[in-house]
Order: C-alpha cells, then sequence, then structure tokens
C-alpha cells in the first residue's frame, strides 16, 4: 500500500514541486493550505507523514506541529518543516516542537525525496512495537497487555467487554447488527435475546467516559464504532 504524504503548504508553486516528485517517487498526496484545514485531515485520515511549511494561513505550522504532538493518536506521525525560514533560531525551535526533520527553501527535490524515504523507513522500524496498539482520538488499546486506556487513565472492562470493544475496532466504520456481535462476541449461532447484546454496549459506554459517542446506534439494526466523532 502506497504511503500518504500530507502537505501543507499555501503557496501553488511549492505545492506543485512537492506533489510531482513526491508522486513520482510512489507517494500518494494529500494537500492542505492552511493550518485548520491540516488538522481536519491529519485526524480524518492519519497520514504517514506530514511535509509542513512554518507561514500559513489561520494556524501556523509551530502550532500545527504542537497539536499534532499533543494528540496520542497523531504524536508519532512523522513531520518535516519545509520552510523559507532558515535562521539557527528557527530551527532549533521548530526541532524542539517535535519536527523530526527540518529543510530550508529553496530546497532540493531530489534530497527531499531522499530525506523522506529514509524518514519513513526509520519510522516504521521504531514503530514495530507499537504494531499491536490501536488508537483511536482518547482511546488506546494495547492488544498484548489488554490494557485499554481513556486519555491517561486505564479503565477495567471485563472479558466480554474488551472483546466487543476489539471487534469494534477491527470493524471500524462497518454496521454490526445485534445477531453478528452475538455471533462473533458471544459465539451464539441461534437466535438469542439481543438484550444481551444492549446491555453491554451499554456498559462498554459508560466505563470510555467522554469517549462513549464513538459508539453509536443505528437504529432497528445494531452499532458502528466511529473513526472521528463531530
Amino acid at each position: 500500500m502506497k504511503k500518504n504524504i500530507l502537505i501543507v503548504e499555501d503557496e501553488p508553486d511549492a505545492v506543485e514541486l512537492l506533489e510531482l516528485h513526491l508522486k513520482n517517487a510512489g507517494y500518494d498526496v494529500t494537500v492542505a493550505e492552511d493550518g485548520e484545514e491540516a488538522l481536519r485531515k491529519v485526524h480524518k485520515s492519519i497520514p504517514d507523514m506530514v511535509i509542513l511549511d512554518l507561514m500559513i494561513p489561520e494556524i501556523n505550522g509551530l502550532e500545527v506541529c504542537k497539536v499534532i504532538r499533543k494528540d496520542p493518536a497523531t504524536e508519532s506521525i512523522p513531520v518535516v518543516m519545509c520552510t523559507a525560514k532558515a535562521s539557527e533560531i528557527d530551527k532549533v525551535l521548530g526541532l524542539e516542537l517535535g519536527a523530526d526533520d527540518y529543510i530550508t527553501k529553496p530546497f532540493s527535490p531530489r534530497e527531499l525525496v531522499l530525506r523522506v524515504k529514509n524518514l519513513l523507513k526509520r519510522n516504521n522500524k521504531t514503530q514495530q512495537p507499537e504494531k499491536n496498539k490501536i488508537r483511536i482520538g482518547n482511546i488506546t488499546v494495547d492488544k498484548s497487555s489488554h490494557d485499554v486506556l481513556v486519555g491517561d487513565s486505564i479503565i477495567d472492562l471485563t472479558a466480554t467487554e474488551y472483546k466487543l470493544l476489539i471487534l469494534f475496532l477491527d470493524r471500524i466504520g462497518r454496521v454490526q447488527s445485534r445477531e453478528v456481535l452475538l455471533r462473533d462476541v458471544w459465539g451464539y449461532q441461534s437466535d438469542i435475546d439481543t438484550r444481551t447484546v444492549d446491555t453491554h454496549v451499554q456498559r462498554l459506554r459508560t466505563k470510555l467516559l467522554s469517549s462513549s459517542n464513538y459508539i453509536v446506534t443505528v437504529r432497528g439494526f445494531g452499532y458502528k464504532f466511529l473513526a472521528e466523532t463531530s
């Protein structure tokens, strides 16, 4: 699967140059022209990398980087700052705020693509221990330890509640009927009272606290776990 790179840049010429060389290198590219649009796209699709200009409208690049690093769902995304701000102070500040690399304009497209490749390769290696972790919004699930956190707090789930949550996360965005949940979580093959499902979903919602709105009821059918909430 192609890696997706989000370019956050408001200069059309720079966007065109970056887009051309990154696509030629085999990457999918998404573009955001200001900081607000960038954060919306980051949280909607979780790109594999962000190439970030600092002098962008609405929310500047430094603030965008800070928000990305503070959110558990996005904190591990590699961020490359690509900007005309070339002073040592700007570079140090950018790296201190969490940028993985800092490239000044004008830049060599070949060098930028090489840095992107090396950073993605390095990030993939460091993320291997994280492969058993799922992060959606404020929820973190560690499949290896069965720990479930909302924010920084571990929540206590029963074995059935944990299995129900994992099924929702594995099928995120897809509606699950009560009958399917009974079959795949409880192992029932025949028609059993579906109130069992409703009771456990309500208990799971209660334990998820502020993140309970990720589980939505599809009236007359079942439930769905959202990829994001409004």
